[in-house]
C-alpha cells in the first residue's frame, strides 16, 4: 500500500510540547515573549472579516511589506523576490518538492537540522551528510559535485551549535557548488550578519526565513523564501493553492510591520544570551558562542542525558541532542531573565 520509501523512513520527531502548567520550556527554540500587540489587533480584525472566503494565494499584503523591510540588505527585492508559506518548513518541503527527486541526493551539514533528512527520504532520495569541522567551520568538501546531487540545505546560523558560516565563506561555497544551496535563516534576526545579499548575486542561493522565532509566532505558522523571481516562479508551482491562511497572513504582516518591538525584542535575548553563556560557563560547561536564540553547551565531566531527565523532572525542558560522531550536548533555548535564572540553579 505504502511507498517503500516511506515505509522505511523513520519520520521526524517535534519537540517535546509539555501539557502539563508550570514547565520552563527552553527546549524548542520559541521566543520567551509574546509577539508584538499589533498582531493581536491585526487577527481580531481578521478574524471578523471574510473567514468563508478563501486567502490571498500568494499572501501579496506581507510580500510587499517585507520587500520593503528587507531591501536594506538586499536593494533589488521586490514582492515578487518573495514565496510565502506555512512555516518555514513549508518553504523547505517546496523546495525540496521542487528540486530532488526519487533516486537523487540532498546535502546537509552535521550536526545540524535533522528534518532535511526527512524531507529527502519522504522524495526516495539519499543524503549526503558533510560534518562541520569541530570549530563549526565549514570545508571545501561541501560544494564537491557528487552524481546527481540536486539541493544543499546550510542553516546558518546552525542549529544545534547557534554558529554561523560567514557571507563570504558561504558566497563561494555556492559559487563553486553544481546545485541551489538554500541558506536556512530560521534564527537569521539573532545573528549580526546574514546571506541575503548573496541572493542577487548568485540565482541558485535562496533565503528561508521564519516568523516562529525572533517574531514570536511560532503559534501561527509563516514562514517565507527569498530568491530571484525566476526562481520563486517555479516554486510557486509547486506550494499548495493557499498554503497561508488568512489570519497567519495577517499576524505576519502586523509582525514584520513593527520592527521597533522586533528590535527591543532582540536586544533583550542577546543580552540574556549574553549572560547564560557567562554563568553557564562558570559552571564548567563548555559553551559555543552563540548568534540564534539558544546556547549549546557540553560538557565532558557530566552525564548530559542525566541532567536532561532530572531537569525534566524538576519542570524545566531543555533538548537533549546526541549526535554520531559527536560529543552529546544539550541545547537550551534562551528564556526570560526569571526562566534562565530558575535553570541555573539548579544545574
Amino acid at each position: 500500500m505504502f511507498r517503500e520509501a516511506i515505509q522505511q523512513m523513520t519520520g521526524y520527531t517535534p519537540g517535546e510540547q509539555p501539557r502539563r502548567e508550570k514547565v520552563i520550556k527552553l527546549n524548542t527554540n520559541e521566543n520567551a515573549y509574546p509577539p508584538s500587540p499589533r498582531v493581536v489587533a491585526a487577527i481580531e480584525q481578521a478574524a471578523a472579516g471574510s473567514l468563508q472566503k478563501y486567502p490571498d494565494p500568494v499572501a501579496t499584503a506581507f510580500r510587499e511589506r517585507a520587500a520593503e523591510v528587507l531591501r536594506s540588505d538586499l536593494p533589488e527585492i521586490t514582492p515578487e523576490w518573495i514565496l510565502c508559506g506555512n512555516g518555514s518548513d513549508d518553504i523547505l518541503t517546496i523546495l525540496t518538492r521542487t528540486f530532488v527527486g526519487e533516486g537523487d541526493v540532498l546535502r546537509y551539514p552535521n550536526p545540524s537540522y535533522v528534518l532535511y533528512k526527512t524531507l529527502a527520504e519522504i522524495q526516495g532520495a539519499s543524503v549526503d551528510v558533510v560534518d562541520f569541522a569541530p570549530d563549526w567551520t565549514m570545508g571545501d568538501e561541501f560544494a564537491v559535485p557528487v552524481d546527481r546531487l540536486r539541493l544543499a540545505y546550510l542553516a546558518n546560523p546552525n542549529s544545534p551549535s547557534g554558529t554561523v558560516v560567514p557571507a563570504e565563506r558561504v558566497a563561494s561555497l555556492a559559487a563553486a557548488m553544481p546545485c541551489p544551496l538554500v541558506v536556512d535563516e530560521a534564527y537569521g534576526d539573532f545573528a549580526d550578519t546574514n546571506c541575503l545579499g548573496l541572493v542577487a548575486e548568485n540565482e541558485r542561493v535562496i533565503v528561508t526565513r521564519t516568523l516562529s522565532k525572533s517574531y514570536a509566532l511560532a503559534g501561527i505558522r509563516f514562514g517565507f523564501a527569498i530568491a530571484q523571481p525566476k526562481v520563486i516562479e517555479q516554486l510557486a508551482k509547486v506550494k499548495d493553492s493557499y498554503n497561508c491562511d488568512m489570519l497567519a497572513i495577517a499576524a505576519a504582516t502586523a509582525a514584520i510591520d513593527d520592527q521597533p518591538w522586533l528590535a527591543d525584542n532582540r536586544a533583550k535575548v542577546l543580552a540574556t544570551r549574553g549572560r547564560m553563556i557567562t554563568e553557564l560557563r562558570a559552571k564548567g560547561f563548555t559553551v559555543t558562542d552563540s548568534q540564534a536564540n539558544f546556547v549549546w553547551c557540553t560538557d565532558s565531566n557530566r552525564n548530559l542525558k542525566e541532567l536532561y531527565e532530572s531537569l525534566k523532572q524538576m519542570g524545566v525542558l531543555v533538548r537533549y541532542m546526541p549526535y554520531p560522531g559527536w560529543p552529546e550536548g544539550i541545547r537550551v533555548t534562551v528564556g526570560t531573565d526569571e526562566q534562565v535564572d530558575a535553570l541555573l540553579a539548579l544545574v
